[in-house]
């Protein structure tokens, strides 16, 4: 698993050097988040290199996605969802956000310095609409579903940021959360279709469509801004 991991950051390094060159420095690290020690690592070498450590994002999940045949995404009912994929949801998409919130975040507070950005989904405010994932033909029992593990997940880091942004809200440290949605990644005509059905403006979103909220989230431009949660979703859950 880790060398797919690897594989995709190597992916995006030499994608940002292209586009930006000697301008930036890129530094990675592939670990695992479930692992308090690893991460102690990673935050003891960045100090040691840089003296400080300014924003963590929390973004990792098992996301089960349509387009790339995740294992949580299968004819996986709830009535007969495996405990052992749960509790690997939950320990990478939770576990894992809170171990690096310790972690981390411990050194921004330290610092009294520091801003948190958890990385949650339209999922983490609405449960979702099984009905994008069915296939006609099928019976019941062999119909793709969202597994519950996600939905949880997403609605749990609401949570972790509601709880992070007032125990840090005199400690110099800003806590808030981005919900994206839909977005398009090569999934089939069929399920694009039906998602964006339920969305206002009828489309899915676009990577880059995120960059900039997130820019502002993480910026002295929301410096009064804390326990937030940024919606982008095209108004699907206003409907």
């Amino acid at each position: 698993m880790l060398d797919v991991v690897q594989s995709g950051v190597d992916r995006n390094i030499k994608t940002l050097l292209q586009e930006y060159g000697e301008e930036i420095i890129v530094e990675t690290y592939v670990s695992d988040i479930t692992n308090r020690v690893e991460l102690e690592k990673i935050r003891d070498n960045l100090l040691s290199k840089y003296g400080h450590i300014d924003i963590l994002i929390n973004n990792a999940a098992n996301n089960p996605k349509v387009e790339g045949g995740s294992s949580n995404l299968k004819a996986l009912q709830f009535t007969n969802f495996p405990v052992e994929i749960w509790n690997q949801d939950i320990a990478v998409g939770l576990t894992g956000a809170m171990l690096c919130a310790q972690v981390f975040g411990g050194a921004m507070e330290q610092a009294r310095s520091g801003i948190v950005l958890n990385i949650s989904s339209d999922y983490g405010l609405i449960a979702p609409d099984q009905r994008v994932y069915r296939k006609a033909g099928l019976a019941d029992d062999q119909q793709m579903i969202k597994p519950v593990s996600y939905s949880v997940v997403k609605h749990g880091i609401i949570g972790l940021t509601k709880y992070l942004a007032v125990y840090w809200a005199e400690k110099g440290i800003r806590v808030n959360t981005l919900c994206p949605a839909s977005l398009h990644n090569n999934q089939n005509d069929d399920f694009v279709e039906k998602i964006s059905d339920r969305i206002p403006m009828h489309r899915m979103s676009e990577p880059e469509e995120y960059v900039c909220t997130i820019l502002y989230m993480i910026s002295d431009a929301a410096t009064y801004m804390t326990g937030s949660t940024v919606v982008c979703d095209g108004g699907r859950t206003i409907w």
